[in-house]
């Protein structure tokens, strides 16, 4: 089957309900209107500019550049993690405290799933490698992000409770045992709703993709649940990463609650 093409004309069309939304929150006061336009500039701003790179990426595939996309894409990541927080770590702690645990679960996840499962040749091949860390990284950030800011905001609202913990001679780990749990619960969350309502509520991004691209949809199928699989495992590690250094960073070696590593965003 032909993919059917969509001229920019088109997309304006798409582009005009959401200047009708915002055109509606502007009137109601909701206070979204400039944040609304904004995201929906970057979107066809950034979807556009990387369109033409993956165009290059995939006629050339030399691993470098493959590399050099990756490396910015991670960046890009954690500098979104660091924004989306209401209190986050002083210094650049926030920062490489979520890029460090995108990078070990995402890029552990997604080289795993190029080279043991899918099998492209060669395994770093753009039409695989890139998509599927595209996802597994955007997927992660939210996850990290959402875990972290629990993490900090719980501990900021619970210092009394936790410093008497500690005072009571109880390790960090286990002062902050009830906020590391529900910290990993709220950056697991999206994740989990996800799969749970895969199929009977919603039709993924992927698996959509595919079928109007004109794959099987048996094939894509099997390519969404492979995805939706390594994108919870790696979205799961990266938070519980990311809240266990993060927790450790909250207290020092002498078992002390340090709220002083903490800003308001």
């Amino acid at each position: 089957m032909e993919v059917i093409d969509l001229a920019w004309w088109k997309l304006g069309l798409a582009a005009l309900l959401v200047l009708a939304l915002a055109a509606t929150g502007h009137l109601s006061r909701l206070g979204i209107t400039r944040s609304l336009l904004i995201a929906a500039i970057r979107t066809v701003i950034q979807l556009a500019l990387i369109g033409l790179v993956l165009e290059a990426l995939f006629a050339s595939s030399a691993f470098y550049w493959i590399a050099l996309l990756a490396t910015i894409m991670l960046l890009v990541a954690g500098r979104e993690v660091v924004a989306r927080q209401s209190r986050r770590l002083r210094g650049w702690w926030a920062f490489g405290i979520g890029t460090g645990a995108m990078f070990v679960s995402s890029f552990t996840v997604t080289v795993l799933a190029l080279m043991v499962v899918i099998g492209p040749e060669p395994w770093y091949a753009p039409q695989y490698a890139i998509p599927l860390l595209g996802m597994m990284l955007g997927n992660t950030m939210t996850g990290v992000s959402l875990a972290l800011d629990r993490l900090n905001e719980s501990v900021w609202r619970q210092r009394a409770v936790i410093e008497n913990r500690l005072m009571l001679g109880q390790t960090w780990q286990k002062a902050l045992e009830d906020i590391r749990r529900e910290a990993m619960r709220s950056g697991m969350m999206p994740s989990i709703n996800a799969m749970a309502a895969a199929g009977i509520v919603s039709l993924p991004g992927m698996m959509t993709g595919q079928i109007l691209a004109g794959s099987p949809p048996a094939v894509a199928v099997k390519y969404q649940i492979l995805v939706m699989l390594i994108i919870t495992a790696g979205t799961g590690f990266g938070a519980l990463m990311a809240v266990s250094w993060g927790g450790r960073r909250l207290s020092d070696e002498r078992e002390r609650l340090r709220l002083d590593r903490l800003t308001k965003s």
